[in-house]
């Protein structure tokens, strides 16, 4: 008899700052991690490709370090996408049924083709349909009406849109590096996929992705996401305040804020010192800072990071409405203490973004940097899973619902 085939699942996370990628197999209907690896990423300037063959070099160079740990390869991704160019907005349509009948899938269909085809900008496309309700009959707040008896149905929807000339620039990378691409997902909604069960969501729960050239928030009310949005202060912001106040270079400044850094000057001793690196063949003096003036200038950045979360969330009507607190992942939530200050900005619980939906995680990246990562090939897994067939074969519906 013929042993069945392990069904291999990857999630790439090609970032400005890191290109990562993790292949899992199913087991048991459950991902299971078999390999990973991480590359610095090269090609990108401000969060937008600027050389495409660079970037799928970094591609490639990530999936084959995590195809060796594997012993595996793939042809095969789930790739996550962000920056300035992704944008969220709600979406609403209604199909009356006529006279009162049972709604099927075709009801469902219809309706929420209807909510995909918004007058877009140019060169905007959906990345996903983020769905909120459905109203039967002007009564809202159903998940699933199939089988409800109605005369109407209207839907909710939240639509997450990106630059359509990005997605193919992203898309020819990944095809550059031999490898195509089941789905395209925010990384936000990846992240928040991996490290937030979904009975977390049901109070309110909002996560952070803090990436090196930009921030990405989702918000989930219940089943429903209220809000999808990108900030322009990024990781990379804290390394350039420091390279711009103390007179360093960025390199130097980073080195500072991962050695020495932390978002909360409190408890900081004055009388403790920081060594400034100095370029390569200099001849200056070295220099010393005051390790809480360092802090304080990274605590600075830290406020104004979350004082425009909390004004995002409150355009969305959340700011009050998050039982289940803030959820913070990417390279910057590695800051010290970063916890602490959204808590003090934002009165609500705050933790890091790690992975829960993978088994064996490794302890060495378990890590909010790699959250991203992971819920991609979580959502690979689920895209590959039999019962995913199934509802994809059933529709619209089948294809964006969890």
């Amino acid at each position: 008899m013929n042993t069945p085939q392990p069904i291999v699942a990857a999630g790439l996370d090609a970032g400005s700052g890191w290109t990562r990628c993790v292949i899992a197999v199913l087991e048991r209907r459950r991902p299971r991690i078999v390999g990973y690896g991480a590359v610095k990423s090269r090609g990108w300037v401000r969060g937008r490709i600027a050389d495409q063959q660079a970037v799928s070099d970094c591609i490639l160079a990530a999936v084959e370090e995590a195809e060796k740990m594997a012993e595996t390869t793939i042809g095969t991704v789930v790739a996550g996408v962000g920056g300035a160019a992704v944008r969220g907005a709600n979406a609403r349509a209604r199909v009356d049924l006529g006279r009162p009948r049972d709604i099927d899938q075709r009801d469902v269909n219809r309706v929420m083709d209807r909510v995909m085809k918004v007058q877009l900008q140019e060169d905007r496309m959906i990345l996903q349909v983020l769905p909120q309700d459905f109203v039967v009959d002007d009564q809202p707040g159903f998940h699933d009406p199939r089988g409800m008896m109605a005369s109407s149905l209207e839907a909710n929807a939240h639509l997450v849109t990106w630059s359509a000339q990005e997605h193919e620039t992203l898309i020819g990378a990944i095809n550059r590096a031999h490898l195509s691409v089941d789905e395209t997902v925010h990384e936000a909604v990846a992240a928040c996929y991996a490290s937030v069960l979904p009975e977390d969501r049901k109070g309110g729960v909002a996560l952070v992705d803090i990436g090196a050239d930009s921030t990405e928030i989702v918000c989930y009310y219940g089943e429903s996401a209220q809000l999808v949005s990108t900030l322009a202060v990024s990781g990379e912001h804290f390394s350039r305040d420091l390279a711009k106040v103390l007179c360093i270079t960025p390199d130097a400044a980073a080195t500072v804020k991962e050695e020495f850094g932390a978002a909360l000057a409190a408890g900081i001793p004055d009388h403790s010192m920081v060594e400034l690196p100095l370029p390569e063949a200099s001849d200056r003096e070295l220099r010393d800072a005051p390790r809480r003036f360092v802090t304080e200038i990274l605590e600075w950045r830290a406020r104004e990071l979350f004082g425009l979360v909390g004004k995002e969330l409150a355009r969305a009507g959340m700011q009050s409405a998050l039982a289940n607190g803030l959820v913070i992942a990417g390279g910057g939530a590695r800051l010290p203490r970063i916890c602490d200050v959204a808590e003090d900005v934002l009165k609500c619980p705050v933790r890091l973004a790690l992975t829960q939906g993978i088994v064996h995680w490794p302890d060495d990246i378990n890590d909010p940097a790699w959250t991203t990562a992971a819920g991609l090939a979580m959502y690979a897994a689920r895209l590959r899973t039999q019962v995913d067939l199934e509802r994809q074969s059933a529709g619209v519906l089948g294809r964006i619902m969890k």
